[in-house]
């Protein structure tokens, strides 16, 4: 099922499986979502919940208890609910069922907000633990935006500014796409930009950032400074990513609550880096920003 959004000439699609704004055009008819071409990477704008990343051989352990949950986990493969509509919102919601608790053994509510906003679109996630035990949980979003997003620019055309200086290493990554604990390389020196290279993203695979000084970044034409801009606040990690060994055109901006497991890790869902743990009851709200600069 798909819903459209209209607000001041924005026009917004979103999908109810796996709860994806898949579309976002301005005024003039730019698109600025990736369009999910198979022929490079069939995703657009995932959903990542309960996992952020890879698992260990891909398993993770609940009080000792082994479960198998592939990368970024479920949400988005599953049908959300609708919930709320209006001409520039949608609410979606999904809950546990038996191919959940297979994965996650945890009740649980997530709903997702989209919000057509004066200059772009606005995400919430809103996650309750509705059953008896404490749940533990990582959320993130996979945003892919056409890069470039004009006839005649280059991917290289691009940079990524975020809104303060920073010293900042990214985080590295084994083979198996998860994190090294002894992994880390210097990426910001006392500076707030880096050119999209190729040549980055085919060694590493993706920039990872944490606790930075910044809550927003942009990924901006670097002569005419359109672009979008990401407002992250909340989120203790920020990822950029584009399919490497290609000439993808289109990069994404991740806001993450969480990420892959470590290397050395001891496996259990409760440990792992970034992980958000609600009590019976407890709700917990996290929302990113996009403005169309």
């Amino acid at each position: 099922m798909q819903f459209t959004l209209s607000h001041h000439g924005l026009r917004a699609t979103v999908d109810s499986h796996g709860g994806e704004l898949v579309s976002l055009r301005d005024a003039a008819g730019t698109e600025y979502i990736w369009n999910g071409d198979p022929a490079y990477w069939p995703g657009r704008n995932p959903l990542l919940f309960p996992i952020v990343g890879n698992l260990k051989d891909g398993q993770v352990l609940f009080h000792g208890q082994p479960y198998e949950m592939s990368r970024h986990g479920f949400a988005r493969d599953l049908d959300f609910s609708p919930v709320e509509q209006d001409d520039r919102h949608v609410v979606l919601e999904l809950r546990e069922c038996p191919e959940t608790l297979v994965r996650y053994p945890f009740p649980f509510s997530l709903r997702v907000c989209h919000t057509l906003t004066e200059d772009g679109f606005s995400t919430a996630f809103r996650v309750e633990n509705t059953g008896s035990a404490p749940m533990p949980f990582c959320i993130g979003a996979h945003t892919a935006f056409r890069c470039p997003l004009h006839a005649g620019e280059r991917f290289e055309d691009y940079q990524i500014v975020f809104d303060r200086p920073e010293q900042a290493d990214t985080i590295l990554l084994t083979p198996e796409g998860l994190v090294r604990h002894d992994g880390r390389e210097p990426l910001l020196h006392g500076t707030d930009r880096f050119p999209l290279d190729r040549a980055v993203f085919d060694r590493l695979d993706t920039i990872i950032l944490e606790n930075l000084r910044s809550t927003g970044v942009s990924l901006l034409h670097r002569e005419t400074g359109h672009g979008v801009r990401l407002d992250f606040a909340g989120f203790p990690m920020v990822a950029f990513w584009t399919k490497s060994g290609c000439e993808a055109p289109f990069v994404c901006l991740e806001p993450w609550h969480g990420c892959a497991a470590v290397d050395n890790e001891d496996g259990e869902f409760f440990h792992k880096s970034h992980c958000i743990t609600l009590v019976p009851g407890e709700i917990r709200d996290l929302c990113y920003r996009i403005a169309l600069m």
